[in-house]
Order: C-alpha cells, then sequence, then structure tokens
C-alpha cells in the first residue's frame, strides 16, 4: 500500500475502540481489525471499490476521490461508525465498517435497541471469494464486537435482498433473517446475531 494522499482533517478516536481490540484466532489464521487511514488505505479500498462484483452493491465506483470522500465521511463522524481493513495473517484482504446501529439512520427503520452494532463487509479481492472465508471473519467480528462491548446485545447487518451470496454467507455465520427492510438506497435483509444465541447458531 502507498501513500497517496494526506489524511489533513483530524479523526475523533473512534468511540468504538476497535484500533485497541487485537487479534483473535480463526480457523483460517489469525485476523484483526485496523481502522482506516486514508493516507496507507486509500489506493487499495478503491482498487476493491472498483471491483464489478464489489461496485454493483457498494456504489463508490470511479477514480480514488469517489472512495476517498466516502471514507471521509467515515471518519469525519463522531466515531460512532469505524472504516476498518480485515487483516488476515498480516495481509489486508477485506474492508469493514464497524457502526452504532442505534444511532445510525438505519435505526429508524427496525426495532432499535441501545447499543446494537452493524457490520458492513467486503472481501477485497476474487481470491478469497467463495471459499467459505466471509461466513468464518464474519463470525469472528460479531464475536469480537460481542465479547468487547458488553452492553450491545446483538450485531446486525442490512444486505441488500439481490445480493443471495452476502445473505448466505450472514446465515452461515450465525445471523439470522430479522425482516425485509426499505432503506433509501435499497430493499435489505435485516440480518441480526443475537448474544443469548451465540453459541447455538
Amino acid at each position: 500500500m502507498h501513500a497517496v494522499e494526506t489524511d489533513a482533517a483530524p479523526r475523533p478516536a473512534p468511540a468504538l475502540g476497535i484500533g485497541d481490540w487485537g487479534p483473535t484466532a480463526t480457523p483460517v489464521g489469525v485476523f484483526r481489525l485496523v481502522p482506516v487511514r486514508i493516507e496507507r488505505d486509500l489506493s487499495l479500498v478503491g482498487r476493491w471499490m472498483n471491483d464489478p462484483a464489489v461496485a454493483a452493491f457498494w456504489e463508490l465506483a470511479g477514480p480514488e476521490p469517489v472512495t476517498g470522500r466516502h471514507l471521509r465521511r467515515q471518519l469525519a463522524d463522531d466515531g460512532h461508525s469505524v472504516p476498518c481493513l480485515g487483516v488476515l495473517e498480516g495481509r489486508p484482504m477485506s474492508y469493514w465498517e464497524i457502526y452504532r446501529a442505534d444511532l445510525d439512520p438505519l435505526a429508524r427503520h427496525y426495532p432499535a435497541r441501545p447499543h446494537d452494532t452493524g457490520i458492513h463487509l467486503l472481501i477485497g479481492g476474487g481470491a478469497d471469494r467463495g471459499r467459505g472465508l466471509g461466513s468464518l471473519l464474519l463470525r469472528a467480528v460479531a464475536d469480537l464486537v460481542l465479547d468487547r462491548r458488553p452492553a450491545c446485545a446483538r450485531v446486525v447487518a442490512e444486505p441488500d435482498l439481490r445480493n443471495i451470496p452476502s445473505i448466505a454467507t450472514f446465515l452461515s455465520a450465525g445471523f439470522r433473517f430479522f425482516a425485509e427492510v426499505d432503506l433509501p438506497t435499497k430493499r435489505a435483509a435485516l440480518m441480526v446475531r443475537d448474544r443469548p444465541l451465540r453459541n447455538l447458531l
């Protein structure tokens, strides 16, 4: 990853404390969420966003400033949403957004509970897709959220209803289908992983 742009705006400390969560062991190796730094990560995340399989649902394809604006909005927020690289065995291979769903516009579309935590995810390279990595890492990250945020009773996600592979990944990772919701940019499947069911699903 090369420095391609200076992140001049000050960043608030991530309210979710993800930078301090540390690594977690998974069946495919040691995994860690690393909060994004634009000057380090923009080129890589921008390349992933231009992959046709990703662009169809994230809608952030285009030159690097398109991705840069999205990341800056995340980083300039009050810390309720934190963009991260997913690093597996030292290799950045996925992009994540961990956010307070109860403080997000999503909360207007479902019966949110205090400290609900949401996840957005993309697997970066095509070679890492279709191998079951997504569900293994998603389960690991949901467990991290529940372990590091004791006030959070459930982890939520809202993949596009058209994105059948993504919905299947969430189901394999122990999430359950909760409802269909109409969001401003898509009709989504609201997926939920409940703390009381985490060892059962």
